[in-house]
């Protein structure tokens, strides 16, 4: 019984991350957004993500691997769905220029 109790709290911080990472999704898609720290944020979160996600299987953590898995999913949606707003705006690169 003490195991059931001990998951709730997981499993609850996953289902809010994932609806927290869905409001995301809908506001990128609202705004069609080519917003460059959005991009930034995804692929920050990618890494952190994966990061999570190797730790998670080394010590066998469901609850967390679950979420790493959901968040490179919704991230790596995030972020292609930028850069495919960013390649059908005219005059808005896929990456920043840089001034030299």
């Amino acid at each position: 019984m003490e195991d059931d109790k001990s998951v709730v709290i997981p499993y609850s911080a996953t289902g809010i991350s994932i609806v927290a990472r869905f409001i995301f999704m809908y506001l990128l898609y609202t705004k069609k957004s080519t917003n460059n720290l959005s991009l930034l944020f995804c692929l920050l979160n990618i890494t952190s993500s994966s990061l999570w996600m190797k730790y998670s299987i080394d010590i066998s953590d469901t609850p967390i691997m679950v979420r790493s898995s959901a968040d490179l999913i919704l991230f790596a949606m995030s972020a292609s769905y930028i850069i495919r707003n960013k390649y059908y705006n005219s005059g808005v690169p896929v990456l920043p220029v840089l001034q030299v």
